[in-house]
């Protein structure tokens, strides 16, 4: 996998997530096998970040950038958009494509 893949699964209507917008997420990490790594569901605790600015993965920041509040997106991140050569965790190897199913709750911005 070479490019960032969107699929909208349900498409939002509400705020627009924007570059430097403030994001609340509920989302879910799987490896390429299938296995999931990370869930702000299982942890009872929506995400927060500031979106656009390289304060997550690149793939975070291409794929929801235009993303509507209410919306679902399933993002296929390849390993360069990711974490590229890192080690992250226990699960995440080098050069680890993931996929993210990812909800959009709040965007924030400054207007």
């Amino acid at each position: 996998m070479t490019e960032l893949e969107i699929i909208d699964l349900v498409v939002g209507d509400g705020k627009e997530a924007v570059k430097g917008a403030l994001i609340t997420t509920q989302y879910r990490g799987f490896l390429q096998d299938g296995t999931q790594f990370d869930s702000s569901y299982d942890r009872g605790q929506a995400f927060q970040c500031v979106i656009g600015t390289g304060r997550v993965i690149k793939g975070w920041d291409q794929g929801i950038m235009g993303m509507k509040v209410g919306g679902k997106r399933k993002l296929l991140v390849p390993a360069h958009l990711a974490y590229g050569e890192r080690q992250v965790g226990a699960h995440i190897k080098p050069n680890s494509d993931l996929t993210f199913e990812i909800e959009l709750l709040e965007v924030l911005t400054r207007d």
